[in-house]
Parts: structure tokens; sequence; C-alpha cells
């Protein structure tokens, strides 16, 4: 019998100047994916003006996405990340290079380097139950390296 819960998921944010030492994210809100992956799109296809089949790879980057119980220890650590790196004028930016190092609950990890936060909210947006709106913050890299689990 196959068990696919994700409790348990780890996300080891690690942020070249800002946080060098790592952070680790477990905070993952109720009403969000913890974590979310598009899918990747690595080929395409096409038919020339005579009937050939061409096809071709391209290169893609790899983006993922967290979603966290907003005003907790991880909601801050990620925000201290997105000020650090979020530029205008009269600012300097950290400039940070991330790698996350994803451990699921049955033994796979996932290492993602090379990449930088993309997206993530500036300020904290609530609902009109009065309730905190739960942060999602987004990440695209250049290379990943999937370790899976013992046996498998």
């Amino acid at each position: 019998m196959q068990d696919i819960s994700i409790f348990g998921l780890e996300l080891n944010v690690i942020v070249l100047v800002t946080f060098p030492q790592g952070t680790t994210i477990t905070a993952f809100s109720n009403d969000g994916d913890p974590l979310d992956s598009p899918d990747l799109e690595t080929a395409d296809m096409a038919i020339g003006p005579n009937g050939d089949t061409i096809t071709w790879t391209r290169p893609q980057l790899i983006e993922i996405s967290t979603n966290v119980i907003p005003q907790s220890d991880d909601d801050l650590n990620l925000t201290t990340i997105l000020d650090a790196n979020r530029i205008e004028k009269g600012k300097t930016s950290a400039r940070d290079v991330i790698s996350i190092v994803a451990t699921y609950p049955n033994g796979m990890v996932i290492t993602l380097s090379e990449g930088k936060m993309v997206t993530a909210p500036v300020v904290q947006s609530g609902t009109s139950e009065g309730k905190a709106k739960t942060k999602r913050f987004a990440f695209k890299f250049g290379k990943m390296v999937r370790k899976n689990p013992t046996g498998s």
C-alpha cells in the first residue's frame, strides 16, 4: 500500500546573504498548498510546411511556491528575504542567491539551486472575515537534483 501523506514536509531555505545558515519552513497554511510546482514544458513539436515532424527541447526555469501561516516565524523569515532583495530608489538589495532543500516524509529529497524569490506579498492582506490572508511565496531555480527514497 502506498502512503502519499505530505505530513512532515520541510523546506530548508538557504539564502546566500540574508540566511546563509538557512531557515526551515514548516508552518504551512491550511488554505493553500504547502508546496506547489506548475508542470514543466520541456519540449515542443511542430509540423514543417511539407509535413515533416520537427521537435526541439528547451531549457526552462523550475518554479515552486509555498503558502505559510501569516505572522508565523516562517512568514517573518520569508518576508525578511523579500525585504532584503526588493529594490527601490535609495535602497540596496542583498541580491541573494537562494537554494531550497525539500525533505519529504518518505525520505525523498529535492535540492533546488541558483534561485531567486520572484513573487511575494509586500503587505499583510486580510479577509472580510477579519482574518489575515495566507502568504504565498514563489521562487524560480536554474538547477534541481532529486534523491529518491532508499528502496525506490
